[in-house]
C-alpha cells in the first residue's frame, strides 16, 4: 500500500475537485461511474476506507465534537444539543476534550482520521491553521460553533447575536435608572467579547450615558477571575449600581463579590448574565441574563455537518441564532445611595 496522501492530493491526480473526491468517499451517487471509479482506486491505493463505509452518511457513523473544556455547564447544554439533533439520524457523537492544548488537538486530530468520522463540531476558543489545515486536506468537514474570529466564507459556523444580547441587557439596565453600569467581559482578542462591548457601548450611547473604561474589565469566563475583578469595581471612587456580566459563571463571581461586601443584589448592584443556563432559576436572586440557544446553536451545527459531510452546501455557512433578555429577579432600580466601598 503506497503512502496514504491528503485527500487534497489525490483530487489533483484524479483531476478533480475535494468535493468530488468527498462524494465518492462517502459513498454519494451523483458521480459517474468512470470517475467514481478513478477516486475510488486512488483512494484504496493511499490507504482509505472503501467508498462508503469509513466516512458514512448517515444512516451510521459519527460525528466528532471538540471542545477546550467539560467541566462548565455550557459545554453539556451544546452536547446535549448536537446529540438530541443526531440521534434521528442515527450518527453517533464522540465527545473530545483538548484543554486548550495543541499537543492534545494533534492527538485528537489523528485519532480522527483513524476513526473515519462523517466530521467534526469545533467548540474551540482557538483553531490554529495547522488543524484547520490538517482538517481540509483531509477532506472532513468542520462547523465552528461560537467562532472566536470574525465568520469566514470558507469556515461554517453557528453563533448567536451578540451584539443584540449585550445591547438590550445594558438598555435594561439603563431603563431602570442605572448611570454606572459596569461590564465584565470575556478575552479581549475573541469575537464574542469585542462584539457584546460594542452592543454595550452603543446603549449606553442611546441611553445618552457616557462610556467609561475604567467600568469595563477583561478576563476569562469564570466565577473567580469575575470575583477579583468585580472588587477592583467597587473599589472604584464612584463604584457601579449595576454589571452586565459577559457569561452566567462570571455573574456568580459577581455574586460571590457582592455577598462578600455585604451588598445586596438588587437592592444595591442589579446583575444581567449572559447564556441562561439552567442554574441561573435556582440561584437567589434568580438571575435575569441573556439566553443564548446554546442547545439549538449545536443542533443546526450538527445538521450543518451532516449536510456537508454529504456533499451538499448548507443554505448558509455563517449563521447567527437569536438571543433574548430574560429577566428575573437580579436587576431593579437603581439604589439612590451608591455601593459603599
Amino acid at each position: 500500500m503506497a503512502k496514504r496522501k491528503t485527500l487534497a492530493a489525490i483530487a489533483d491526480e484524479a483531476g478533480v475537485s475535494m468535493p468530488t473526491v468527498s462524494k465518492v468517499l462517502h459513498g454519494r451517487s451523483d458521480v459517474s461511474a468512470d470517475t467514481r471509479e478513478r477516486v475510488g482506486r486512488l483512494l484504496r491505493q493511499y490507504g482509505y476506507p472503501p467508498p462508503g463505509r469509513g466516512h458514512r452518511p448517515p444512516g451510521g457513523g459519527q460525528i466528532e465534537f471538540v471542545i477546550n473544556e467539560l467541566d462548565n455547564p455550557w459545554a453539556a447544554e451544546l452536547i446535549r444539543g448536537a446529540e438530541a439533533a443526531l440521534r434521528p439520524e442515527g450518527v453517533g457523537l464522540v465527545v473530545s476534550a483538548v484543554h486548550k492544548d495543541e499537543v492534545q488537538a494533534e492527538r485528537w486530530g489523528r485519532a480522527l482520521r483513524e476513526r473515519g468520522s462523517m466530521g467534526a463540531i469545533l467548540v474551540l476558543s482557538e483553531l490554529s491553521a495547522a488543524r484547520e489545515a490538517d482538517l481540509r486536506e483531509n477532506g472532513i468537514p468542520f462547523v465552528i460553533v461560537q467562532p472566536s474570529t470574525d465568520a469566514r466564507a470558507d469556515a461554517p459556523s453557528v453563533g448567536s447575536t451578540n451584539w443584540h444580547g449585550a445591547y438590550a441587557a445594558t438598555r435594561h439596565l439603563a431603563g431602570l435608572g442605572h448611570r454606572r453600569v459596569a461590564a465584565l467581559m470575556g478575552p479581549a482578542h475573541r469575537h464574542s467579547p469585542r462584539t457584546r462591548l460594542h452592543g454595550y457601548r452603543a446603549a449606553l450611547q442611546d441611553a445618552g450615558l457616557p462610556f467609561d473604561p475604567d467600568l469595563v474589565r477583561h478576563g476569562t469566563y469564570d466565577r473567580g477571575p469575575a470575583r477579583s475583578l468585580m472588587h477592583e469595581l467597587l473599589d472604584l471612587p464612584q463604584p457601579p449600581t449595576a454589571v452586565f456580566a459577559g457569561n452566567d459563571l462570571q455573574a456568580l463571581g459577581v455574586y460571590r463579590a457582592l455577598r462578600e461586601r455585604k451588598l445586596s443584589v438588587p437592592d444595591d448592584v442589579s446583575v444581567v448574565g449572559f447564556d441562561d443556563l439552567p442554574f441561573t432559576q435556582w440561584i437567589t436572586p434568580e438571575l435575569t441574563t441573556v439566553r443564548q440557544p446554546l442547545d439549538e446553536m449545536a443542533a443546526v451545527a450538527a445538521r450543518m455537518v451532516v449536510r456537508l459531510a454529504r456533499g451538499e452546501q448548507p443554505e448558509s455557512v455563517n449563521l447567527e441564532l437569536p438571543t433574548t433578555l430574560v429577566v428575573r429577579e437580579s436587576t431593579g432600580p437603581a439604589s439612590v445611595t451608591p455601593p459603599s466601598r
